[in-house]
């Protein structure tokens, strides 16, 4: 972990808070029911309130997006994710989405049941694929990476630091989400992200890892 990335473990799920400029930005928010805790992670970090310039949503999965209504009306904060997830956020989550091995199907089960209890929100910033974080005092851009959602995006910034939110996990070794949307997409993703300049990957559940690692992802 860098000075200018701070780790946020909020049950089994991850959120980084991330230096921009004079203020940060904030990579998801985990489930509801840790809420106290990451309140406190970024009042103490001195971001809240006022300085937390951007929450960024990677996907519509309830345990990514459990806390961001409440940083929006609580905070002002805004909130952005990319708009083929939006719906997740609104309506609840997206049907036929397929698990590869019970562990995968249990944890969609557990997003399904969680997601019905999670409050609604309009997203404030629609990010697309390509789009400069530099507005924001980040140096980095969004990669649109479909595979595990429809809107599933990653954080790439200019020296390396990889935001994978769910396309990539470190469970137990790195590897792809246990579940997805469609599999074609996301072998599209992963063979995209492995031709890009990698330093380390911040996984959405497990430790951070190597990029070089990439290269051994199935």
């Amino acid at each position: 972990m860098t000075d200018d990335t701070r780790r946020i473990e909020l049950s089994y799920v991850n959120a980084y808070l991330v230096t921009a400029g004079d203020g940060y930005v904030l990579i998801d928010t985990g489930v509801p029911r840790q809420w106290d805790r990451l309140e406190g992670e970024l009042q103490s970090a001195g971001c809240l309130p006022g300085r937390l310039k951007l929450a960024i949503i990677t996907h519509g999965d309830v345990d990514h997006t459990g806390n961001a209504a409440v940083l929006q009306h609580r905070y002002g904060v805004k909130i952005a994710m990319n708009q083929a997830d939006v719906g997740m956020v609104t309506i609840g989550p997206a049907a036929g989405r397929r698990a590869r091995h019970p562990v995968g199907r249990l944890l969609l089960w557990v997003g399904n049941t969680l997601s019905g209890k999670v409050e609604r929100f309009q997203p404030d910033v629609l990010l697309e694929d390509g789009q400069d974080l530099a507005s924001y005092g980040l140096a980095a851009r969004v990669l649109h990476t479909p595979g595990h959602t429809r809107g599933s995006i990653v954080v790439l910034t200019d020296d390396g630091r990889l935001f994978a939110g769910d396309t990539l996990t470190n469970r137990r070794r790195p590897g792809r989400g246990p579940f997805s949307d469609s599999e074609e997409d996301l072998q599209k993703s992963l063979a995209r992200l492995k031709k890009a300049t990698v330093r380390v990957v911040y996984p959405g559940h497990g430790d951070p890892f190597p990029g070089d690692a990439l290269a051994s992802i199935a």
